[in-house]
């Protein structure tokens, strides 16, 4: 029976570390912000509604408040021609906003999506602990899976290099295995060192950059 690692401890890492780690490393573009039924559409609407923009400006960064100001007040406007000018209107202002928030993000709009589209798992895990209130569960159920991630291929990587010797076809699977390894544990330690995305921006402090979903 193979002794298992305390990875934790043994990598100096907090669960909270780990946490944001993985959450950097696993980002993938399936972010819902580029939805219909998304958490900057839902606000887009509801602030079309009342008439205010104010509540979808914390999506874009200062730089750019004029260009949604002036799209929202043009949206306003051909609202009031008709149900299909409301219509045209209301989707012109989302892709301009999305497009606008994508951009701040440093990644590319590729259009919105529709509603109901499948969302990654983390992202779902992440709003719901903001609903929430509370990280706890988040925190220890991507530990475990990081946990697990690590135990897996270090597993893997030492049996592998027991028989390395032996041939060139097994040094290759122990080479292949290594490589492996290594590089998730590469990429946790650039997530975590702000490699990835910088420090400031995951603490917060980065006021004027967006690194939301």
């Amino acid at each position: 029976m193979k002794k298992k690692v305390n990875l934790i401890k043994l990598m100096g890492f907090s669960p909270l570390a780990i946490a944001i780690a993985w959450a950097l490393v696993s980002r993938t573009g399936y972010a819902h912000c580029d939805t219909l039924d998304g958490p900057v559409v839902i606000i887009a609407k509801a602030a079309l509604d009342k008439g205010d923009v104010t509540p979808v400006l914390k999506w874009v960064s200062q730089k750019d408040e004029d260009e949604i100001k002036k799209a929202f007040e043009k949206t306003l406007a051909v609202r009031k021609l008709g149900p299909q000018a409301k219509e045209l209107a209301d989707m012109y202002f989302f892709e301009t906003l999305v497009r606008v928030h994508r951009a701040g993000e440093g990644e590319p709009y590729t259009g919105l999506k529709p509603a109901g589209i499948a969302i990654e798992p983390g992202i779902l895990a992440a709003d719901k602990a903001l609903e929430s209130g509370s990280a706890d569960s988040l925190v220890k159920e991507i530990t475990s899976t990081i946990s697990e991630g690590i135990q897996q291929r270090f597993n893997h990587a030492i049996e592998a290099k027991k028989h390395a010797e032996e041939s060139i076809e097994k040094g290759r699977v122990y080479v292949k295995a290594y490589v492996e390894f290594v590089h998730y544990i590469e990429g946790l330690h650039k997530a975590i060192s702000g490699q990835v995305h910088s420090a400031e921006t995951v603490q917060g402090t980065k006021s004027d950059t967006l690194h939301t979903h």
